[in-house]
């Protein structure tokens, strides 16, 4: 099955094929009419971004095999490499959509699979022949629907009201010290609330902090291990996102530390903004890449907790 050099005119025959499988339900002409075609969507090992690639599958005894041929070539194709990282994919075969789980198959199943595979698809062997990699087989499950588990919020859907709330939080702070900047920049009066926007500012953060702690705690603690007995092929996944909990945390720090030590009047609140953008950048980008890794994991492991979903909490000053 056709798997792109990373050449432009290669990646742009690639998205011509995505382009025309989802304006005809699956459906793709040319080298690939009649094709069992599926486009799988990896997040990115290095960059953490979604890459969705054409991929030939056969269903298997139930259940749903992609080689990763790389039409014989000595290298393992760029997409196994990113699912090794984070097992999560989406699938669209047809004009369905759904979250999976993926698994490299190995010893005695990869084989009997590869017998199958080779049986009814020939042109996989020729592969084989070319390269003296031993090509993968990829497994690829569906992760339980929300329907099939009758939940309508699920412990993901919990996960990103959470985000949500903290990045409104976030806002909040950034927005106190565009004020503060505003009133440094003007010789007229501004009328102040009856505490200082300093002082609003370090219990937003207080609250915040306090927050974000107790968030990746919960998750340290209970959504991961749900997560890992449930599907074990996270564990790498899982890992990674705990050892960024430990970088979050001193992030986490580093704001608190920066709205404690401002002097208001004696330090400046532009250099402390250009500070606090680039720290909120950082952890916007660990909430990110927490969704797009586990957030359909979460949600086929386990309910939401029993709670309203979250909303910023109004403060003076905003």
């Amino acid at each position: 099955m056709y798997e792109p050099e990373s050449s432009a005119p290669a990646l742009d025959f690639q998205q011509h094929v995505i382009d025309e499988f989802r304006a005809n339900a699956g459906v793709v002409g040319g080298p690939f009419q009649g094709s069992a075609l599926l486009l799988l969507t990896t997040v990115g090992a290095r960059t953490r971004h979604r890459h969705t690639i054409p991929l030939g599958y056969l269903d298997i005894d139930g259940t749903r095999v992609v080689v990763a041929s790389a039409g014989g070539a000595d290298r393992n194709p760029a997409w196994l490499h990113n699912l090794r990282a984070h097992p999560v994919v989406t699938v669209e075969v047809g004009s369905e959509t759904y979250p999976a789980i993926t698994s490299i198959l190995a010893g005695a199943e990869r084989d009997r699979r590869w017998a199958e595979v080779v049986r009814r698809q020939p042109g996989y062997g020729d592969y084989q022949q070319r390269t003296a990699r031993v090509i993968p087989l990829v497994e690829v499950r569906p992760l339980p629907s929300r329907a099939g588990l009758d939940r309508v919020r699920g412990l993901g859907d919990f996960m990103r009201e959470v985000h949500g709330w903290l990045s409104a939080e976030l806002d909040g702070v950034l927005a106190q010290v565009d004020t503060l900047i505003a009133t440094s920049d003007t010789t007229t009066p501004v009328a102040l609330p009856p505490r200082t926007l300093h002082a609003q500012m370090r219990e937003r953060c207080i609250t915040f902090c306090g927050a974000l702690e107790r968030h990746h705690m919960g998750e340290d603690f209970g959504a991961f291990p749900a997560v890992a007995q449930a599907f074990p092929a996270l564990a790498r996944t899982l890992d990674q996102l705990r050892a960024e909990h430990v970088v979050v945390a001193e992030i986490n720090s580093s704001i608190r530390n920066l709205l404690a030590d401002y002097e208001p009047g004696v330090g400046d609140p532009r250099e402390l903004r250009a500070e606090l953008h680039l720290l909120i950048t950082r952890l916007r980008e660990h909430f990110a890449f927490e969704e797009l890794a586990i957030l359909d994991a979460l949600n086929a492991a386990a309910d939401a907790p029993p709670a309203p979903a979250l909303k910023p909490t109004p403060r003076e000053g905003n």
